[in-house]
């Protein structure tokens, strides 16, 4: 654990001491040189934690969403870069310490097993990317972004410290291992729904739930792209990860607590799904789109299977890379033309050719085309929903109905048409962009050969 954590403490001085002409060159290489040690966690063991010490250790559940976060560090380092072109040597190194900041944190949260260190750094997370949205953000409104993102999740997360300190007083540990070898200290009594309801409130709205997503979209169209990706790709995944980790300790739960839940993320799938098709925003597309995947998320942790964990894990890791690619590409477009207003970036596959074979890819991937393991996760969730209850068939086929629509949509409407009269010149693509979004796509079309490594379920 701490061969990991450890060079990525130290690429803080990096940061700091390196001389402005390699500053990027330094923090991106051995950011890249961490996230390839951090495959080593992959590996399929026979024990159940690898990497075992007093506070942390690693299992099926934690070890793809390990190697995500390592990995994408260097992507969102090498996204940033034309974004902060203009900015002083100070403001470039800040921001790349802010980044590396969060990096450790997001680490300890998806590796502890201990609730109360899990939540500390659950909820220190939220420092870093505040600064990042609120300091680089595009907008004046970035501030109000900031604001909704820092109460929705503060007051989400105090009956969670409260619920965890009930935990602690009645089982006198929060070892997880420990937990789950006890008997469920939350029973179907009130006390124990109240309970329960507390635990899950903080994690579905990070995850988000429908209805308790607005701070999503706003704080995705106000943020820098490095804000975005780490948005989509890792903190919603704090939400899916820390649901799945304490729904496995809680009696089995009672169906007051099901429905709700269930109900309300198939339909938040159903609604923000309609809701892309008509959105004139780019990356408020995008935002609502990864609520919308998140509610399948959320439903399958809720029915508490093996099939319905091994589904969301895979979704969620395919998501993560799905939705960083959609938002680097959205960047790229926002960089050229300077407006994310769809109908004044459309028609741009003539001028940028190998930029919309990237965008074909990373649509397809979004709307679950075979092969793809974003395929493979959405008919595993569907088959337990099916399972569950037959009439969530209708639910969640619109769903996929309108995810494709709206995919298509986004396709059409950037790439193709005729090009708007304000476009007179476009900077072309470049290396370091096309770099970029292979490494969003390798894992992904790699990832579809042995699914098994993400799904959760020891292998």
């Amino acid at each position: 654990m701490l061969k990991i954590i450890l060079p990525t403490i130290m690429l803080l001085p990096t940061a700091l001491l390196s001389p402005p002409k390699h500053l990027w060159t330094n923090t991106t290489s051995h950011s890249l040189l961490i996230a390839t040690m951090s495959l080593q966690w992959l590996i399929p063991t026979y024990y159940p934690y690898k990497n075992l010490t007093l506070w942390t250790g690693i299992d099926q559940i934690s070890s793809p969403l390990l190697v995500l976060s390592c990995w994408l560090l260097p992507l969102m380092i090498l996204a940033s870069q034309n974004h902060l072109q203009n900015e002083p040597l100070t403001r470039k190194r800040i921001f790349i310490m802010t980044l590396i900041t969060i990096q450790p944190f997001i680490i300890l949260a998806f590796s502890t097993t201990e609730l109360m260190l899990f939540y500390i750094s659950f909820e220190a997370t939220l420092i870093p990317t505040l600064i990042l949205i609120t300091r680089w953000g595009n907008q004046p409104e970035r501030l109000s972004a900031g604001i909704y993102l820092l109460f929705y999740t503060l007051i989400s997360s105090l009956p969670l410290l409260v619920t965890i300190l009930h935990l602690h007083t009645q089982n006198g540990t929060l070892h997880l291992m420990i937990l789950n070898l006890t008997h469920p200290a939350l029973t179907s009594s009130w006390t124990g729904i109240l309970s329960s309801l507390a635990l899950l409130m903080a994690f579905m709205v990070k995850a988000p739930l429908y209805g308790l997503h607005l701070w999503l979209p706003k704080a995705h169209v106000e943020a820098p792209i490095a804000g975005s990706m780490l948005l989509a790709a890792l903190l919603l995944k704090l939400g899916g990860y820390g649901i799945m980790r304490l729904t496995m300790f809680m009696a089995p739960l009672s169906n007051n607590l099901h429905y709700p839940f269930l109900t309300l993320a198939l339909w938040g799938a159903l609604m923000t799904s309609s809701i892309c098709l008509r959105q004139t925003d780019l990356k408020s597309l995008i935002a609502y789109s990864s609520v919308s995947h998140m509610g399948l998320v959320i439903a399958a942790c809720m029915i508490q299977t093996h099939w319905s964990f091994s589904g969301a894990m895979i979704l969620m890791i395919s998501h993560g890379l799905t939705s960083s690619m959609l938002f680097c590409l959205a960047n790229t477009n926002y960089e050229r033309t300077h407006s994310r207003i769809l109908l004044l970036t459309r028609g741009l596959q003539p001028l940028l050719p190998l930029m919309a074979t990237w965008w074909l890819l990373a649509n397809l991937t979004n709307m679950a085309l075979p092969p793809t393991t974003n395929l493979m996760a959405e008919l595993t969730i569907m088959i337990t929903l099916f399972n569950w209850s037959t009439f969530t068939i209708i639910l969640t086929g619109a769903a996929t109905l309108l995810t494709a629509s709206y995919t298509l949509f986004m396709l059409l409407m950037t790439q193709r048409g005729t090009l708007p009269s304000h476009i007179t010149s476009i900077q072309n693509s470049n290396t370091r962009e096309h770099l970029l979004m292979t490494l969003h796509i390798i894992p992904l079309l790699l990832l579809i050969l042995k699914p098994e490594l993400i799904s959760g379920i020891p292998s």
